[in-house]
């Protein structure tokens, strides 16, 4: 084995390929809607979570490949592929990929489903009775918004919708105006549903459905009438999507963005998705109208619009075959009508670990600094919130009330542009200061900040996120949210603030790490500390958890401390370009990823630091992006009795995890991880059972159909108060959760010795999953 510096660390042979570590992502959710052990609704969830994932990663991972192909721009990555080969290598993963998504479909799912009442009713299955309901279905509500496009001189080829569903029709014959035979194209509005529910036989709920895509392919004659129609194909075109402005030549981002958002939807073609049945012939016309190769054509047997299925979720009434719900956890302090919120903090810090924690008390803390007449001024970043959001209408109730409410929007989060530009728009109404943050860097941070007057001075709360502030995610996304009053923190939310609204040099921060300015140095520094310590012999060890790792220098700074003998976990929940296991490299690291009911999107990072078990949470992860591109913050969890909670509920519990964990090889590739003869451990289900009240009854409904999405949160909120209430009525006492072992933060975590390369157990699968 050669010395450790002898080994350039910036061999690419070290690194994983970025686009390639995304798409092996997506395998892992795919892998779940195979797995038997998860309710078959929530499978065929999964599924539709991989095909928009897919659509994301074409419209702008493959989009910018095949733009600086075409530019002629040298691709720079660590992994040192050429932008050629990596687009090769993408499209035979993509392909192999899309084909299993549509036989998991064919050969699992839909016969699961049918066997669960739960029918995808084919065109050659369909019943005299269903024919005729079908027919008039088509008549009175398809075919009247249905425009066809015959070929010709004077009719174009129709600009094609990103993403849209559409059939290429061959037609023979003539018409009124004595043209003959050619091709036509039928854009189906989106306003249509693509999965229509028959009516059933009795009152037990929809069973039966059916796709809008087969009730058009059966009727087609009838929008080429006096004609024969000699091929009907379904298809789709994936666009570029990514949105660019020249920032420094725009004197208003909101507007400039208007206008961007216009063409998204007609950037260049990037994919041709074509049913199975289309002939050579009309996919070689399809892909030379679109400028597409044939390696961007996927033939697919099913629905080309697969996302869609994922409506059956919602119309199916079978709370049976969704997981169990659960009721979020208040923290103790805050249980019992905490009513002073300001009190409560004044006391302590406060951890939520979403979503098994509930985000009502951000929500609330919110509307008591509106209402409170103490409070002068409310300042947050805002990147993705929802539709409808009760936070910001909290945040506009304060505006009108009178109080001083800032809100930094960023408009460019990507595929909410429109949405926070309408949002920045109703704040404006309000009264409410709206800013857009810094020219050239994405607002990405999460920071709440209220200014109260307590009798001579003034005091400053906060609350800063791993992720957004959306209530919605907040129930299936796994997150830590930090509420303090901390003066130094307080200073340093202000300064970040005054950052992004006005002008001035960087501000030294006493607790807070910022990006782009010294995010990436200081964990490298913090890297290097325990890199130090383990050659002088002392303890060590570094543990972080984070959506994706990319950024070539930190990953050098992880493998210089692997090489001085520093154990390290990552768990990373999609993309990692390290690679693990490398002899005198990386055997000290090992890399797995959780993929389970929820997605893992919180990011903690855990340092030894010569006994003081330093433990910070951040907005970003280890990425380019985030460290030089973004203003993030990264922010330290000092209380003891916090820090060893988020070291057993955030990073400990997932180490343990042998159900939902992947493990990466040094090969690029994951393994799933199998108990064996230990006892099954599920990270997500043990942090269910220990935070939450999961109740075996069904999900009550919500009161009101037509209820936005604001009011279906809080009546969900009412509901688990309920429930909550009538337990502890029952029991004479309030709900605990279940103890957990909090090991000491000073001490190094022990962990059990680790197989060598990686390799999980060999383990009988069905015994498995038994086991899970």
């Amino acid at each position: 084995m050669p010395e450790p510096a002898a080994i350039d660390l910036r061999d690419p042979s070290l690194y994983l390929n970025r686009e390639l570590s995304q798409l092996e992502f997506n395998a892992r959710v795919l892998e779940q809607a195979k797995d038997p052990s998860v309710p078959l609704l929530e499978r065929l969830r999964f599924l539709s979570i991989c095909s928009t994932n897919l659509d994301e990663f074409f419209e702008i991972r493959v989009s910018g490949l095949k733009q600086q192909l075409a530019f002629g721009v040298a691709r720079a990555e660590p992994d040192g592929q050429s932008t050629q080969e990596t687009l090769r290598r993408v499209g035979e993963t993509a392909h192999a990929l899309v084909a299993e998504q549509y036989r998991v479909l064919n050969e699992v799912l839909l016969p699961a489903l049918d066997a669960q009442g739960l029918q995808l009713v084919k065109r050659v299955s369909w019943t005299a009775r269903q024919q005729r309901w079908i027919k008039r279905y088509f008549s009175t509500e398809v075919l009247p918004v249905l425009t066809p496009v015959g070929l010709d001189p004077a009719h174009p080829f129709p600009r094609i919708l990103n993403k849209s569903l559409n059939f290429v029709v061959s037609v023979e014959g003539h018409d009124a105006f004595e043209r003959t035979s050619g091709i036509a194209v039928v854009q189906v509005p989106r306003s249509l549903p693509r999965l229509i529910t028959l009516p059933g036989k009795d009152q037990g709920g929809p069973h039966e459905f059916v796709l809008l895509s087969s009730i058009i392919h059966a009727h087609i004659g009838e929008v080429f009438a006096g004609m024969e129609v000699t091929g009907c194909f379904q298809f789709r075109v994936t666009r570029n999507s990514d949105l660019w402005v020249d920032e420094e030549e725009i004197d208003d981002l909101m507007r400039a963005l208007k206008g961007e958002l216009l063409d998204r939807n007609y950037g260049d073609a990037v994919r041709l998705e074509v049913a199975d049945t289309c002939t050579d012939e009309m996919a070689q016309f399809l892909l030379s109208t679109f400028g597409l190769e044939p390696s961007d054509l996927y033939k697919v047997h099913g629905p080309v619009n697969l996302h869609r299925m994922a409506a059956m979720y919602e119309l199916a009434d079978r709370p049976d075959l969704k997981y169990v719900p659960f009721v979020q956890r208040v923290p103790r302090r805050l249980e019992h009508g905490a009513h002073d919120l300001f009190e409560v903090l004044r006391k302590g810090d406060i951890v939520l670990h979403h979503p098994f924690d509930s985000f009502g008390p951000v929500v609330d803390l919110v509307r008591q600094a509106a209402n409170d007449s103490g409070v002068l001024a409310i300042k947050q970043t805002l990147y993705r919130t929802g539709a409808e959001s009760p936070l910001v209408d909290a945040l506009i109730d304060a505006a009108r009330l009178g109080k001083e409410v800032t809100v930094v929007i960023e408009l460019r989060a990507r595929f909410d542009e429109a949405a926070n530009i309408s949002l920045a728009t109703r704040f404006q109404k309000a009264g409410a200061n709206v800013v857009y943050g810094i020219v050239g860097y994405k607002a990405h941070a999460k920071m709440l900040m209220i200014v109260r007057r307590e009798g001579r001075k003034l005091r400053r709360y906060v609350h800063l996120g791993t992720g957004n502030y959306h209530a919605r995610t907040a129930r299936t996304y796994t997150d830590i949210g930090f509420m303090s009053c901390d003066r130094e923190l307080g200073e340093d939310v202000h300064k970040l603030f005054m950052q992004l609204t006005g002008l001035g040099r960087v501000s030294r921060l006493a607790k807070v790490v910022q990006s782009p300015f010294a995010l990436q140095r200081s964990l490298i520094a913090m890297i290097d500390a325990e890199a130090r310590s383990a050659r002088a012999g002392r303890p060590s060890r570094i543990i972080a958890k984070m959506n994706a790792l990319s950024e070539p220098k930190t990953i050098q700074a992880l493998y210089q401390a692997s090489q001085a003998g520093v154990q390290i976990d990552l768990i990373v929940r999609g993309l990692c370009c390290l690679r693990p296991g490398v002899p005198g490299v990386s055997e000290n690291i090992r890399v797995r990823s959780i993929v389970g009911r929820f997605l893992e999107h919180s990011r903690i990072f855990y340092f030894h630091a010569e006994g003081r078990g330093l433990c910070w949470c951040a907005s970003a992860d280890w990425m380019q992006r985030n460290f030089f591109r973004r203003v993030e913050t990264c922010f330290p969890i000092e209380e003891k009795r916090l820090v060893s909670r988020l070291i057993a509920d955030g990073l400990e519990v997932y180490l343990e995890d042998n159900v939902q964990a992947w493990i990466l090889a040094h090969d690029g590739k994951y393994k799933r991880a199998r108990p064996g003869k230990e006892r099954a451990r599920s990270a997500q289900e043990t942090l269910l059972e220990r935070l939450c009240d999961a109740p075996q009854a069904p999900p009550l409904k919500m009161p009101v159909p037509g209820a936005t999405e604001a009011q279906r949160i809080r009546a969900a909120e009412a509901i688990e108060e309920k429930r909550r209430s009538a337990r502890r009525s029952k029991t004479g006492r309030r709900m605990r959760p279940g103890r957990a072992r909090r090991p000491d933060p000073k001490s190094p975590i022990v962990l059990e010795p680790h197989r060598p390369n990686n390799e999980p157990p060999a383990q009988d699968e069905n015994e498995s999953r038994r086991r899970a």
